[in-house]
């Protein structure tokens, strides 16, 4: 081990990936997914194993972005009754490696990169597939991956109101507090979540239910529904009629979502969708494939994360500690 090997603190993780810079990365790591051919990184299969004494789930990611930054180790748990406590939900460590000679580059807290990148793929989801004038956002879940989307899609669309809905009244209106002071604009806790999604055009669930917190027959036209929640099989944020409502469903990554997103899982089981509908966002982003053909479009994305989604944001905070040009 090297002398200049850099170990990040949450705090300095948190600092250092600023929203503008954690979304900039996204861009970067599903541009690169969609461009195909030599510049596609390497994206071998997330491993997810439930536990079998409670309802948590170990996962562990590794992946490279490009020649230019070396390999990114992600490895975790989720911890579902960490809420209860106040706790965030997820904890992790990512390790990064020196693009050239493999030794250790890095390690940092993985915890504020999950949050961080996720809800910043989020953001570039909701710019790429949302009508640009959408501007009220429904958040699902009053966590932190619910504040962090918040934050993001603020930098990609001129927010005019959130609405927020969790189960618990008093989180739920500390957090619409928190975004009224952060953002500057209107923020209410709502008492359900049909009354939360009634009316939006971007509706983000943020939790990690098993059961369906949206359901199709709330959206509004022209609605873009995020879920991030939806990350095994077991667990449905939407219902099916949220898919068959769907101009478009688009994905992370369509091979990986069809063992992973519970949603999808579902609606292939059930002849809902074909395979072959799903779009991946990368391919959105580079034009290869259309998921929005008009205003009126309900179009859904799932996401369930992918290691070259840490690689790339990894990278982006090794550069900024650096003192490397972003």
């Amino acid at each position: 081990m090297t002398d200049d090997v850099l170990f990040l603190s949450r705090d300095q993780v948190t600092a250092l990936l600023d929203p503008d810079t954690a979304i900039a990365s996204q861009r970067a790591a599903f541009g690169a997914l969609g461009a195909g051919g030599t510049r596609t990184p390497d994206l071998p299969g997330k491993i997810m194993h439930p536990s079998r004494f409670d309802d948590s789930v170990v996962f562990a990611y590794v992946s490279r972005l490009s020649k230019d930054t070396g390999a990114v180790a992600k490895f975790g748990s989720v911890n579902p009754g960490n809420a209860a406590a106040g706790l965030p939900t997820v904890h992790a460590v990512i390790t990064a490696l020196d693009p050239v000679t493999g030794e250790l580059a890095a390690v940092m807290d993985g915890t504020a990169v999950t949050t961080l990148r996720t809800a910043a793929a989020s953001a570039v989801a909701f710019d790429a597939l949302s009508t640009a004038d959408s501007a009220e956002l429904a958040l699902i879940g009053s966590g932190t991956q619910a504040l962090a989307h918040a934050r993001a899609v603020a930098r990609v669309r001129h927010l005019k109101s959130v609405r927020v809905w969790s189960p618990t009244p008093e989180r739920r209106e500390r957090a619409a507090e928190r975004l009224a002071a952060e953002l500057g604009i209107a923020a209410e806790a709502t008492a359900t979540p049909e009354e939360t999604v009634t009316g939006a055009s971007l509706v983000a669930t943020c939790t990690l239910s098993k059961t369906p917190v949206v359901h199709g027959a709330w959206l509004a036209p022209g609605c873009t529904v995020v879920s991030v929640g939806s990350f095994e099989p077991t667990r449905s944020e939407v219902d099916a009629e949220v898919l068959r409502r769907s101009a478009a469903v688009v994905v992370d990554d369509p091979e990986t979502a069809t063992k992973h997103a519970g949603p999808v899982i579902d609606a292939l089981r059930d002849h809902l969708l074909p395979r072959e509908a799903l779009i991946g966002l990368g391919d959105i982003l580079t034009g290869a494939r259309t998921a929005r053909t008009g205003p009126d479009d309900i179009v859904f994305y799932n996401s369930v994360g992918l290691g070259v989604q840490d690689a790339a944001a990894a990278w982006a905070v090794v550069r900024a500690a650096r003192g490397e040009n972003r």
